[in-house]
């Protein structure tokens, strides 16, 4: 019998709401001498939250009734720092910024209106942020004392990162303007404090002369300013000289992911020239302590993917995941670089059980894409295959434990998760690879893996399938109509109408369809050429949909507009919505149901005996 008949409720495979529970994530680290910070997700309530690790203990600081999380940008991110006493965060029901004291207390509300905040940072009794008033960005200061709002910077479409330099007198940050997004053309802007204790003009230091990306910019104890910048092919750090910016010893690597997020800390600025970095090579995670001669101290240990830096004299803290351990914030001795979990890293399977990936690097038409193989655990030969299409796309999978991946080799699925060409990771040229080669370089890096893999006998091609989630969903998709690659596929939250999508997604988006794809007037040949809705007859496999109301990214109107068009068609289609969930589903039992479900469906089709059958609908509402 084929291991994918196993039962869904089987005691000893990791269930849905096993794998979902293990989502537990972390994000943005922050050191004191109050202790260690961090924002704790967790899918049982889909709540975030900030702990406090001191003095041995750990302790949750957010009270009942507040999530912290920012949704500037829609993305969001930076959305606490820390003042001398208190925990300064934004809200994620109201998007205000509230004062927590260490001590406990009740949060009080700081900011006033309707506009949102994130990318928060503390300096001089002030917070630092970038401020979102419907489409129109500022960097702004706030004074802890009495919420009074200082403009610090106005007039570009997006701002980033404003860091203030140690004395005070410097204030460095990152902009951009339509069309870029911040990973294709950015520019590093400084202003100086003047006598009156206002800022003086801001002139730009890198990003005006050629386009690059720069992200990340720290000042030094000496107020030496420093940033990423991919201008030498991939993100390195670069400092300020009197000639302008200069490249430090670094590994030819990308040492950041791309900042669809604010507050990144991939990497920081020590004294006497050093720093501390994290960098990707072949997709792999590394962690070094990078000194001024150019030697490496290297503290990747037995991690593969490293986030969210932060340091102390005694300690290197990080967010980090491995393939047999889900995220951990971790505490690393600097002296001896023993490691000291202090919340995560509990992996839902014994080690013995978990598949664990194998880099992959494949042909696919004129170049070459990237990617993890996760092979079946029940030991079948040529397993059936799920190819996992990452969102963005500039983004990018990781090679760590990931529940949702288990969940399926543990059925006898094997997985490949990809990187394909536009992924981050692998350097700028092929990060802009996918420049106007949306719905045609990625299809075919997804196609090539299943030929890849079939030629090495290591899975079963007429039992592939295909899912991926809001750009994974387009270019699964795209895969399902061009193609005839795949058994059946999984829409979620996906595009199906890019002409569509460009007319109501939100500003930090607004052009990025024109990057991806090309000029939705000029060039409405190619988007008719790669728009899945209005080939949905070409679709000739089951796909299954899973939607989000309340998704101002990709609307609900685009998976039911996909979904007529295929049972129109007299292709099998189901289509599952969640009233409460937003673009990515966040609640618990929403994502096991929708896991559960992909499931069942794949294994339906597995079963049955045509891949074409009668047009069926389960179109569904659920509430947590």
């Amino acid at each position: 019998m084929n291991a994918t008949h196993a039962s869904s409720s089987n005691p000893e495979l990791l269930s849905a709401a096993q794998a979902v529970a293990a989502g537990v994530d972390f994000a943005e680290l922050a050191v004191s001498p109050a202790g260690l910070f961090w924002n704790e997700y967790r899918p049982e309530d889909a709540t975030c939250r900030v702990w406090r690790w001191h003095q041995g203990q750990t302790q949750c600081l957010t009270p009942d009734g507040f999530s912290v999380r920012s949704r500037v940008y829609e993305y969001g991110g930076g959305s606490f720092c820390l003042s001398d006493d208190a925990v300064l965060f934004v809200n994620e029901a109201d998007q205000q910024i509230y004062r927590q004291r260490f001590d406990d207390s009740v949060p009080e509300l700081l900011s006033r209106g309707n506009k949102r905040y994130g990318d928060l940072r503390f300096a001089n009794g002030q917070i630092l942020a970038v401020e979102e008033d419907h489409d129109t960005h500022r960097l702004v200061a706030l004074d802890i004392a009495d919420g009074q709002r200082h403009l610090l910077a106005e007039g570009a479409d997006f701002y980033a990162a404003p860091t203030l330099g140690p004395i005070g007198k410097r204030l460095a940050w990152i902009e951009w303007q339509r069309p870029h997004q911040p990973w294709t053309s950015t520019r590093l802007m400084c202003a100086e404090r003047q006598t009156d204790g206002h800022w003086g003009r801001a002139h730009c230091v890198a990003g005006d002369v050629t386009e690059e990306s720069l992200q990340q910019p720290r000042f030094d104890a000496l107020d030496h300013l420093f940033c990423l910048t991919d201008r030498d092919g991939f993100w390195q750090p670069w400092g300020e000289t009197p000639t302008g910016l200069a490249a430090l010893p670094a590994a030819r690597a990308d040492h950041s992911p791309a900042p669809w997020q604010l507050g990144g800390s991939t990497w920081l600025p020590l004294d006497n020239g050093d720093y501390l970095a994290s960098w990707s090579e072949e997709g792999f995670g590394r962690l070094g302590m990078c000194h001024a001669d150019g030697t490496l101290e290297d503290f990747t240990g037995d991690y593969s993917r490293f986030r969210s830096l932060a340091v102390d004299e005694q300690f290197i803290y990080c967010i980090a995941a491995s393939a047999i351990s889900p995220s951990a914030v971790l505490a690393i001795q600097r002296k001896d670089h023993r490691v000291q979990v202090l919340a995560g890293g509990v992996a839902p399977l014994p080690a013995e059980r978990i598949s664990r990936p194998q880099a992959l690097r494949y042909p696919s038409s004129t170049g070459e894409a990237h990617g993890f193989f996760y092979p079946a655990m029940t030991g079948e030969q040529k397993p059936p295959l799920v190819v996992f299409i990452h969102g963005g796309p500039t983004s990018a999978c990781y090679p760590v434990l990931d529940p949702r991946i288990q969940y399926w080799s543990q059925r006898g699925f094997a997985v490949a998760d990809l990187n394909y060409r536009g992924s981050t990771g692998y350097g700028r040229a092929y990060r802009q690879s996918l420049h106007l080669n949306w719905g045609e370089a990625d299809v075919d890096d997804a196609c090539a893996v299943v030929a890849y893999l079939a030629e090495r006998s290591m899975i079963n091609p007429d039992q592939a399938f295909i899912r991926g989630g809001s750009a994974g969903g387009y270019t699964t998709l795209c895969a399902l109509a061009f193609r005839r690659v795949f058994r059946a596929g999984a829409s979620l939250y996906g595009v199906s109408d890019p002409i569509a999508l460009g007319l109501v997604t939100h500003k930090f988006e607004a052009d990025y369809l024109d990057w991806l794809i090309g000029d939705p007037e000029k060039d409405i040949e190619r988007y008719q050429a790669r728009t899945p809705l209005l080939h949905a007859s070409e679709i000739s496999v089951p796909v299954i949909f899973f939607q989000g109301e309340l998704d101002t990214v990709v609307v609900p109107a685009q998976t039911r507009d996909m979904l007529k068009a295929l049972l129109d068609n007299n292709i099998r289609a189901e289509a599952h919505f969640y009233l409460d969930e937003r673009h990515g589903f966040r609640k618990a039992a929403n994502q096991a149901h929708a896991l559960e479900e992909e499931w069942r469906f794949y294994r339906d089709v597995i079963d049955s005996c045509d891949t074409v059958q009668a047009p069926q609908a389960a179109t569904t509402s659920r509430r947590s």
